[in-house]
This record gives structure tokens, C-alpha cells and sequence, in this order.
């Protein structure tokens, strides 16, 4: 599967010479559509959400449809080799995540493209980060009692998670690794069963996603300690977060990137980048953005490469150190 995936990205990388400059004077094209592939199922998950209402102010912008195509399966794999092997002529787009792009090459021994080499980037969009939750029986108020609870029961605190090498199993390897406590990881197929075991004391933590916790936060169900972001989320402004109270190398969340196949003309690339940035500042959107416990990002296209390739390190060696794999 990989030398047949291989071929298809070199075969559309020499054809790319022949018509990228003409495409890049002309593009968009009229009568033509884009598609965006999201490797996730449709049904009003975060990712698919932002994607749609990115799709729905480009197709505005650039006066052309932007659909949506959904490709679920594999963590993501699925949709991203979709994307990867598309001609690269600017039509046709991926929009992912943190998990599939900086998460999945350590935690697959297997995995049938690389986010780094077979893709261009275009922009950051959007960071929805992790925080802190834990049930409202656990004798801890703050950040500091629940590390010094935790260092003192090694192995009798437990959180859940939505699989092993998501975003809420790694977060909480982060904050094993970086306090030195020992806590129990239980995997869950369905975030709310998760959510429903933190409220009954079945589980005593999450490092939840803001968007699924904070309907309980704000219900009172469970009790909110730190965001592990650099900033506060504007879903739960009250709630500090771990790099104010001291914990800087503690930030963990899923952030949404759009990229395009390998060997798309600059030009396309950067006008696409200017229109993502320009949605990106539209007050609106950003309304839109923040109902949804998610901060706008947006920056060049170098800052995307940047940041998929610290994510990449950092990630990788949490996905090490805790050993885990998912083939």
C-alpha cells in the first residue's frame, strides 16, 4: 500500500509542472468546486463543525462551492491518504487535526503518509485545548493539591479518556510525566459514557476537550482546575490556566489545521492562506468559534510547518516514553 500510495504522489508531482503556473494565474477557475476532505465522520463533532463554517465563508470568498467531503476511519488515516494523493491543483483540500497529523506517525508503525512530506500547509485555524476536570468528591480544590494528592495514592486515581493515543490519554501522560504522579488511564469508545463515569465517581479525572466538559462545568456535575492552554478559554474564562499557575511545559490540545496535497502551486497557497486569515478575523466567526470552546489561530503558512513539527517531537515522545501504539 505504501509504494502504490508513493507512486500516486510522485506521479502527481511531475504532472504538477505542467500546468501549475497557468493553474496558479487562474485559479479559481470558474464553474469549478472545492472540496475539503475532513477524515472524521459528519455529524456535528468540533472538527466537523469548524470545518463546515470555514467552507461555508471560503465558498463567499473565493466565489466558488466549498463542500465538505467526510472520510472517517482509521483515526483519520483514511481521509488524510485521500487528501495526499489528490492532484494538487488547489481543489481539493484536507482539513485535520493534531491527532492524525502530529500524533498518529509515532503511535502507527505502519501509517501510509506522512503529514510533513505529502503535504503543503496553508494555515493554522482554529486550538481547542484540554482541561483539567475532575468528580466533585475529590478532596482537591486547585492544580497543586490534586499533584500532591495524586503523589501520595500512586495508582488509585483514575481517567478516562476516548482511546488509547487521543488527545485526553496523552494529556494525562503529559501530566504524569511532567509532576511525577502515577495515575490509572481508562480507555472509553464513547466520550459521554466518560463524562457520565466522571459525574457517578467511576473515574476520578478527565483531560477533557472544553467543547464536551463544559456543559458540566457550568452545570456544577464536575469541577474545573486548569486549562492546558497558554491562554484562558473564552468558554470558561474563570478557569486559570497551567501556564499561570506555573506549569508551562503542561499544555496540551487539538488543534485544526488545512493543508493541500504535495506540489500545489505557491501561488494557490498563499492566496488561500490570506483567505483563511481573513475569515479568521471576521468577529463573527470568531463568536462562532468561541460557542464552541475554540480559539481562532490563523499566521503564515511557515508557522503552520513550525508548529506540526514541534507538535510531531513532542508528541512522539510522550507516544514513546508511555510506549503505546495503536498496529
Amino acid at each position: 500500500m505504501r509504494r502504490l500510495f508513493l507512486n500516486t504522489v510522485l506521479g502527481a508531482a511531475a504532472a504538477v509542472g505542467l500546468f501549475s503556473p497557468a493553474l496558479a494565474e487562474s485559479w479559481p477557475a470558474a464553474g469549478k468546486t472545492m472540496q475539503i476532505i475532513v477524515p472524521a465522520p459528519g455529524g456535528g463533532g468540533t472538527g466537523d463543525t469548524i470545518a463546515r463554517l470555514l467552507a461555508e465563508q471560503l465558498t463567499t470568498r473565493l466565489k466558488m462551492p466549498v463542500v465538505i467531503d467526510n472520510r472517517g476511519g482509521a483515526n483519520g488515516n483514511i481521509g488524510a491518504v485521500a487528501a495526499a494523493g489528490a492532484t494538487p491543483d488547489g481543489y481539493r483540500l484536507l482539513f485535520s487535526w493534531a491527532g492524525t497529523l502530529a500524533v498518529n506517525p509515532s503511535l502507527y508503525r505502519h501509517l501510509p503518509f506522512d503529514p510533513r512530506r505529502d503535504f503543503e500547509p496553508i494555515a493554522l485555524v482554529a486550538d481547542v485545548p484540554n482541561i483539567i476536570v475532575v468528580n466533585n468528591a475529590l478532596p482537591v480544590k486547585d492544580v497543586a493539591a490534586l499533584i500532591a494528592y495524586a503523589k501520595t495514592r500512586p495508582g488509585q486515581l483514575n481517567f478516562g479518556s476516548t482511546g488509547n493515543g487521543s488527545s485526553m490519554h496523552l494529556a494525562g501522560e503529559l501530566f504524569m510525566r511532567e509532576t511525577g504522579s502515577r495515575l490509572v488511564h481508562v480507555p472509553y469508545n464513547a466520550p459521554g459514557l466518560a463524562t457520565t463515569n466522571l459525574i457517578a465517581n467511576d473515574i476520578q479525572m478527565m483531560f477533557q476537550l472544553v467543547p464536551g466538559i463544559v456543559g458540566q462545568v457550568k452545570g456544577g456535575n464536575v469541577r474545573a482546575l486548569a486549562v492546558m492552554s497558554a491562554s484562558r478559554s473564552p468558554a470558561l474564562p474563570d478557569v486559570p490556566t497551567l501556564a499561570e499557575l506555573g506549569y508551562p511545559k503542561l499544555l496540551s490540545s487539538t488543534w485544526f489545521a488545512l493543508l493541500a496535497p504535495k506540489n500545489t502551486p505557491p501561488a494557490i497557497l498563499d492566496r488561500l492562506n490570506t483567505e483563511v486569515n481573513a475569515v479568521l478575523a471576521m468577529p463573527e466567526f470568531k463568536k462562532r468559534l468561541a460557542d464552541l470552546g475554540a480559539v481562532p489561530m490563523g499566521g503564515s503558512r511557515q508557522l503552520l510547518a513550525d508548529h506540526l513539527s514541534a507538535e510531531t517531537t513532542k508528541w512522539g515522545r510522550i507516544v514513546s516514553e508511555a510506549k503505546i501504539q495503536s498496529d
